[in-house]
């Protein structure tokens, strides 16, 4: 009796446990689809695909692994130094919920409990392109170790001018990709230097062999293609040819490479009243503080650069760029009046994770403030990145064993209003309106509607308020608070919430302050 008893205590106590176990339909698949999948699927940088519950398993120790030591999901920049949209990174809660997950067995749980899996687009980490432009060949890149800067003219067959609002590489060989710069040649001669070779492109060394009537966003390990605010975009010229200087590392066996340009332009009743300008920090004698750019082996170095803006300007975003050697980036600005703005800080370099970052809001500089950048460099036989055994000495150059120091500025001159300006992930702030803002709280779009998974929530606020945002079930009972007295600056703002767990119906979305309330009714879908 005794026994049954303590087996009866044993299974009791059990139970609970074994309930409380974390599952994947339930616990990890929302977490993975959210921060992972995107990069972890078929034709994407991620190694391994991680887009239902048998891949997850399987790379269940690795997952715990990584995002134990916060290596994934990736995000170099110190994001106390400064705001950047899309910052990734997983929450101590979620990381535990993982090790949870991988050391109570990786139970699957209610298949009816998963997520639908991301409607992600094919062949874009953006959307659905306008434009799709292809390598007419595959390149042969020469097994022979070395490093090889080609150049490609893909004619982009416009019969009228259009405004550009993103350029997304999409690169055929990602073992031998390095890097790519993008531009736009309307004289033909690119066109011509490649018809003068026999090889598919032509070879550029540091430049394009000609002049570039524009300047796109190019391509890095890691990086994501952005779409620009509305009201600013770049042009691109009827009858232009795009130009791809692409990078391909060195390799001991032939590769082959055949990559395309995704090109998203600006809707036709888009006004665009600015054009994305370009500023490139480079190792110049007129940059450095402390030049020239050059390392002796086994010297850790910091090299100081400074631009100072000739014009007042409002700063869109930065894309630090670096070698082997590279250790880490501050960058800052200092203005005439000595106040500093932090632009980004990337403590521990990563080669294979770089990008072009954006940040949450126009960084305005006035004329003659100073960008300060600050790249240093470990050409030690410490660095286990180091390319040289032994170390030796190094100087600027674009060859993967030289080093780099290249910091791309983008930028439009400054209108006001800009400094009341926030951005998001995926919405940015339509700068027309805030030549004429509105002077009351208004609750502008909630998109999409019906919606299924998620709902973007975009309302204005006359001053900087703090705010509630709730969902309401149709008798007016809170569902679910996405902001608790969060503060928010006057302007357009843009919030998400998750909603894949409700269940069909209307539902009422209410934004409130202190002295205000708004609602709008919203549908979901199943």
């Amino acid at each position: 009796m005794k026994k049954y008893f303590l087996g009866l205590i044993v299974s009791l106590v059990a139970i609970p446990i074994l309930q409380a176990q974390p599952t994947y339909t339930k616990d990890i698949a929302p977490i993975i689809y959210d921060n992972c999948s995107i990069c972890h699927r078929s034709g994407e940088i991620g190694p391994m695909a991680l887009t239902n519950y048998q891949e997850v398993k399987n790379w269940g120790s690795m997952i715990q692994y990584v995002t134990n030591i916060k290596y994934m999901p990736p995000w170099p920049p110190e994001k106390s130094y400064s705001t950047l949209l899309e910052e990734r990174g997983l929450s101590n809660q979620e990381i535990q919920m993982i090790a949870d997950w991988v050391e109570g067995g990786m139970l699957q749980g209610d298949p009816a409990l998963e997520p639908a899996f991301p409607d992600f687009p094919t062949g874009s980490q953006v959307g659905e392109p306008d434009l799709v432009l292809s390598f007419a060949e595959a390149y042969e890149h020469a097994g022979d170790n070395k490093d090889q800067y080609q150049i490609f003219v893909l004619p982009t067959g416009l019969t009228e001018d259009r405004i550009v609002k993103a350029v997304e590489l999409r690169p055929g060989n990602g073992k031998i990709v390095h890097h790519a710069i993008i531009g736009l040649d309307v004289t033909g001669q690119a066109r011509i230097k490649d018809e003068q070779t026999s090889e598919y492109g032509y070879p550029a060394f540091g430049a394009f062999g000609v002049t570039p009537e524009e300047l796109y966003a190019g391509y890095v390990p890691g990086t994501k293609a952005k779409k620009y605010p509305v009201g600013i975009g770049s042009p691109m010229y009827a009858g232009s040819d795009l130009l791809i200087q692409m990078h391909y590392a060195p390799v001991s066996a032939t590769e082959w490479d055949s990559s395309t340009v995704n090109i998203f332009f600006a809707d036709p009743d888009e006004t665009i009243g600015r054009h994305v300008q370009h500023e490139v920090m480079l190792p110049l004698s007129n940059t450095l503080l402390n030049g020239p750019f050059y390392m002796l082996p086994g010297e850790v170095k910091t090299f100081h650069g400074v631009w100072e803006v000739p014009d007042k300007i409002s700063l869109l975003g930065i894309t630090p760029h670096m070698h082997l050697l590279g250790k880490g980036w501050d960058v800052y600005a200092v203005s005439p009046t000595g106040d500093t703005t932090n632009l980004i800080q990337i403590p521990d370099w990563n080669f294979n994770w770089q990008g072009t970052y954006f940040f949450d809001r126009f960084k305005v500089l006035e004329a003659g403030t100073k960008i300060h950048a600050l790249a240093t460099y470990d050409n030690s036989a410490d660095n286990p990145m180091n390319p040289n055994n032994p170390p030796a000495f190094v100087t600027w150059g674009e060859g993967t064993r030289d080093e780099m120091y290249f910091l791309p500025l983008t930028y439009v001159d400054y209108q006001p209003g800009d400094e009341d300006l926030t951005f998001t992930d995926d919405v940015l702030s339509d700068i027309e309106d805030f030549n004429n803002p509105i002077s009351r709280n208004e609750i502008e779009v909630i998109f999409p509607n019906p919606a299924e998974e998620e709902l973007n929530i975009g309302f204005y606020l006359s001053e900087q308020s703090r705010v509630n945002i709730e969902i309401l079930d149709v008798n007016g009972r809170l569902v679910r608070a996405i902001s608790d007295n969060q503060i928010y600056p006057a302007g357009k703002q843009l919030e998400k919430g998750q909603i894949s767990d409700l269940s069909s119906g209307v539902y009422l979305l209410r934004v409130q302050g202190s002295d205000f309330s708004m609602s709008e009714p919203f549908t979901v879908v199943r």
